[in-house]
């Protein structure tokens, strides 16, 4: 399961657990293109707990929005990855290298104000 919610004007919080079905994948990706339509230079905040690998289907609906998932990535100054697994994060760190302008940087699963405050740390920049 995912969820999808938007936090501040420039922050979107998703969480994801557990098996990831292709109905959930469908409807977390509709609501993060939707709540991210206006968003310049965010932040997300990413927390992946007890995880499966997502059904086939959800692989599926995933590759088939790749162009799409791509250019609203790009709407992203930062995103903090939380999890409870090293190699998640390891993956998510790597990850942020195939996308030039957006900084990923993980965090352990009891490092979330740590997370936040680097997150908001982009928020003051843009201000200045």
């Amino acid at each position: 399961m995912i969820t999808v919610k938007a936090v501040t004007k420039n922050r979107i919080d998703m969480t994801m657990e557990s098996s990831l079905s292709k109905e959930d994948m469908q409807r977390a990706l509709d609501e993060l293109f939707e709540l991210s339509a206006e968003l310049e230079h965010g932040t997300m905040l990413y927390t992946i707990r007890d995880f499966h690998w997502p059904s086939l289907g959800a692989v599926g609906v995933e590759i088939a929005r790749l162009p799409r998932l791509i250019k609203t990535f790009r709407k992203f100054d930062r995103v903090a990855v939380i999890s409870d697994k090293k190699w998640l994060r390891k993956v998510s760190e790597l990850e942020g290298h195939l996308f030039p302008g957006v900084e990923i940087k993980s965090f352990d699963e009891n490092s979330k104000a740590e997370a936040v405050a680097w997150l908001k740390h982009s928020d003051m920049q843009q201000a200045a």
